[in-house]
């Protein structure tokens, strides 16, 4: 069973952008650059995500790897 984490390899601000893209098995680059996309164009929804992210996903643990 697959569950989402927040990665602690492949973090630049809190690791959320990085577990999507663990999750779905695809770059987390993929993922921050479409955050960003979205951040520019002034989907706020993107931003509240995020932030509601960090708080709500787990941080991934040497255990869990």
């Amino acid at each position: 069973m697959k569950r989402l984490y927040r990665t602690v390899h492949d973090r630049k601000l809190a690791g959320v952008c990085g577990g999507i893209g663990a999750y779905f098995n695809i770059d987390p680059t993929v993922v921050r650059i479409i955050a960003i996309i979205a951040l520019i164009f002034g989907n706020v929804a993107t931003a509240l995500a995020y932030i509601i992210g960090v708080f709500v996903i787990p941080n991934e643990t040497e255990v869990n790897r």
